[in-house]
């Protein structure tokens, strides 16, 4: 699964792939991730759920791109 999380505080985007998702966002919202910790808003965007993991970090890499940040902030900013 790749999901994107945002705060607002930070006006920032994290992008990331995992298995579990609750585990992983319940990880961020304990400070444990090192990229997440800077700040304590951090909300769920966007998932998309990938059949292999092979997929899901390809996807991961093309939300990375500008063209793939653009779709988040759009989605951000309720245009999508």
């Amino acid at each position: 699964m790749v999901y994107a999380l945002y705060s607002r505080k930070l006006d920032r985007l994290y992008i990331g792939q995992t298995k579990d998702l609750t585990k992983r966002l319940d990880e961020h919202q304990r400070g444990l991730s090192f990229y997440t910790r800077r700040s304590d808003d951090w909300d769920l965007i966007h998932t998309e759920d990938l059949t292999t993991r092979t997929q899901a970090m390809r996807r991961e890499k093309e939300l990375k791109t500008s063209r793939g940040r653009q779709f988040l902030r759009r989605i951000i900013s309720g245009g999508c």
